[in-house]
């Protein structure tokens, strides 16, 4: 299950930035994840409840928000955008093979709260 060394990555991004900042205590993290990751957000759930138990930084009750952004491909042919599915790369205006992510492989912090 690599999402538990994700959120442990996240807990060591929000260690520092908490430091830095000043904060003792985090009471919301907000995750944005790309399809593409694969990363499954009951998964990260799961992972960041154990690490929540175990991290004086994270509140007994801090929440985990995930939004999961799609796959998004631009035609390097016809400029046309489009949600792709199925992992199917194919350009569904002009059938071009020739394609560019725009979106599905992202993986970060969007923000957190904290006191």
């Amino acid at each position: 299950m690599h999402e538990y060394s994700l959120v442990g990555g996240v807990v060591k991004q929000l260690q520092a930035s908490a430091a830095e900042n000043n904060i003792k205590q985090i009471s919301r993290v907000a995750l944005v994840i790309g399809k593409l990751t694969m990363a499954v957000p009951d998964a990260l759930q799961f992972s960041f409840e154990a690490f929540r138990k175990e991290e004086p930084l994270l509140k007994e009750d801090a929440v985990l928000e995930i939004r999961e952004e799609p796959v998004i491909g631009e035609c390097k042919e016809c400029q046309h955008r489009f949600e792709i599915k199925d992992y199917e790369f194919i350009c569904p205006s002009c059938s071009s093979v020739n394609i560019k992510l725009v979106s599905g492989r992202e993986l970060y912090i969007d923000y957190y709260e904290g006191e």
